[in-house]
């Protein structure tokens, strides 16, 4: 009888093959992003500056948030560097794209470059950050690779404070308005008039915020569906098991982590043009555990869950806000509770709840309710959708 033997070679092809899926005979997947679509272009129509600039807060965020999901919820790699990152971002943008200036401080230092090419500096500089840390991000995991990127958030801290001529010093520097096509982003005397409705900063923000976020998605989810996307997860179930099957483990979690730096770095110069000025203290540790509780809450690994986490954790202080006057404790009185305060107490609850019952977050909450709702579709047949079942596979990347 012969001894049974293992093609190592062949291992590796199987487990990195992209598998065939069989599509759903349900509702297709274009007519509801079409509806979304269609309702986010004609939001600025509709809603006031004030949510509109929350939109896009919202969409820097999530840009950072789909980078930071990439480093750790894919490939298992703890980083708390990411608002290190973002400041580079934001502090290369408003360098290159400033002016020159004298203030009462001091001087004040800008190259006057076009907004865009400012924004796509800032996100090379960004990138080229992380991929000097990349070595260090490579031969380490766990709990020491996230104390060792928590020291690069005190380092930009140290940097924003003293380069004064670069950054402002604490009191920090304004954001120039972007420009692109002959728009200009800022509060115009003459804006754009379209059905009746100018558009200002806010609007002409609103859309860069989509495109951007829609360009950072598509990225994302193109990358977790090749060969390079299934390797991470490879190395976040085993690294041991990854190397054995060919995977060259050091060298996708240095690229995993200049990957997610290019995006934070994306999402610095956005959340720089969302605010109007870049402040040391918008990039310290509170913005890195409001960036993990958004990837936990959305849920580990998921593109779109680190889209709701991040929409939930930004929104969250600013409804609290606005419900204010029903919540008897909140106030920004002496003996009160602030509604930033709150959201932090929720924040950490969300995170609790959702690792001990639905570790899959947002995203899982959200597949469950597909699921039930597909089953409890009239006229399904029971017995023929368990043995199509067998069958159906569902892509692990939703």
């Amino acid at each position: 009888m012969p001894n049974p033997t293992i093609d190592i070679a062949s291992t590796r092809r199987e487990a990195l093959t992209v598998p065939v899926y069989k599509r759903s005979r349900g509702i297709a997947r274009p007519v509801p992003l079409l509806i979304a679509g269609v309702v986010l272009l004609i939001a600025p129509l509709y809603v006031s500056a004030f949510w509109l600039q929350l939109g896009f807060t919202i969409s820097a965020l999530a840009v950072g948030a789909i980078g930071l999901n990439l480093l750790t919820g894919t490939t298992g790699q703890l980083s708390l560097a990411h608002p290190f990152f973002m400041g580079v971002g934001a502090l290369a943008y408003v360098v290159l794209s400033g002016e020159s200036q004298e203030t009462s401080l001091g001087p004040i230092i800008g190259l006057g470059l076009p907004p865009l090419l400012g924004m796509i500096g800032g996100v090379l500089l960004a990138g080229l950050a992380g991929l000097l840390f990349s070595p260090v991000s490579a031969r380490l995991q766990g709990i020491y690779l996230g104390v060792s990127s928590l020291a690069l958030v005190f380092i930009g801290l140290h940097v924003l404070n003293t380069v004064s001529p670069l950054s402002g010093g604490f009191n920090g520097r304004s954001t120039p308005a972007f420009e692109v096509l002959g728009l200009r982003f800022d509060h115009s005397d003459n804006p754009v008039t379209i059905l009746g409705v100018p558009f200002g900063r806010a609007e002409l923000l609103w859309y860069l915020g989509i495109v951007l976020l829609v360009l950072a998605y598509w990225f994302a989810r193109n990358l977790l569906k090749s060969r390079p996307g299934r390797a991470m997860k490879l190395v976040a179930d085993s690294q041991l098991a990854a190397s054995v099957m060919g995977v060259p483990v050091m060298q996708y979690k240095g690229k995993v982590f200049f990957a997610s730096s290019v995006y934070a770095g994306l999402a610095g110069v956005m959340y720089a043009l969302a605010i109007g000025s870049i402040a040391p203290q918008s990039f310290g540790m509170d913005l890195s555990m409001q960036f993990l509780a958004m990837i936990v809450i959305g849920g580990l690994g998921s593109v779109g869950g680190a889209i709701a986490g991040a929409a939930f954790v930004t929104s969250l202080p600013l409804v609290i806000q606005n419900l204010s006057e029903y919540i008897p404790f909140v106030s920004n009185s002496p003996g009160g509770m602030s509604a930033s305060h709150l959201a932090s107490y929720i924040y950490g609850a969300a995170v609790i709840l959702v690792l001990i019952f639905k570790p899959s977050g947002l995203a899982g909450i959200w597949e469950s309710a597909v699921r039930l709702t597909k089953r409890r579709r009239p006229g399904t047949d029971k017995t023929h959708t368990a043995r199509r079942g067998r069958a159906d596979v569902q892509d692990p990347t939703n």
